[in-house]
């Protein structure tokens, strides 16, 4: 489905492009994005060796089971078909703490890796679990506790003008991606097996 989306976007900007005689600056673009694409990737491999590498050393220091034993109580409710002693929950949490403090490039590869370990418990690889939906719902609306240098140049505000409606606006945001979750997740038409019985074509079974 992304293909076919991101082939209609191209497609459209070239026939606008043409349509308003600047598809040289529709190609130009296209090479300049080209460029910062890769800019932007090979810069993300530093962040990405430095954070898996401080995360594996917390795991193998056992710094993970005790953050994630400290944050038990709430990481059960959230996440209740994720076992408490599993590496998914260290990663969930260190991935959490990381956009909470404004490290939006660090928590990537912790949310990579988080949703790696999700996929391992997950039966139907072909559809997302609960615990998947909420990490994502989370992981989007996060609460900022600290928001990135790049934000707050792009607002052209300091940091202290904006901090508690900062706090306020993604803490309702989170409240309101969890909720949602929640609520959705106890609909039929959501269901796992029904995300099956949909894709495969097969018959419920009322037995």
């Amino acid at each position: 489905m992304l293909n076919y989306i991101w082939f209609g976007m191209m497609a459209i900007a070239v026939a606008a492009g043409i349509f308003n005689g600047k598809i040289d600056d529709v190609t130009a673009a296209a090479i300049d994005m080209a460029e910062l694409s890769v800019n932007i990737a090979i810069g993300l491999i530093g962040i990405m060796a430095l954070w898996l590498g401080i995360m594996k050393i917390a795991e193998e220091s056992g710094l993970i089971r005790i953050i994630a034993r400290g944050l038990r109580p709430i990481t059960l409710r959230l996440f209740p078909d994720v076992p408490e002693d599993h590496p998914a929950i260290g990663s969930i949490v260190l991935n959490m703490s990381a956009n909470m403090l404004g490290l939006g490039n660090a928590a990537t590869p912790l949310g990579l890796k988080a949703m790696g370990e999700l996929q391992e418990l997950n039966e139907q690889k072909d559809t997302a679990t609960n615990s998947m939906v909420m990490f994502l719902a989370i992981n989007t609306s996060s609460v900022q506790l600290i928001l990135p240098a790049t934000v707050v140049a792009l607002m052209g505000a300091t940091a202290s003008d904006i901090f508690i409606t900062t706090i306020l606006a993604t803490l309702f945001s989170t409240i309101a991606a969890i909720a949602a979750v929640k609520f959705l997740e106890k609909m039929k038409r959501f269901a796992p097996d029904a995300a099956r019985l949909a894709a495969t074509g097969e018959e419920p079974n009322h037995d």
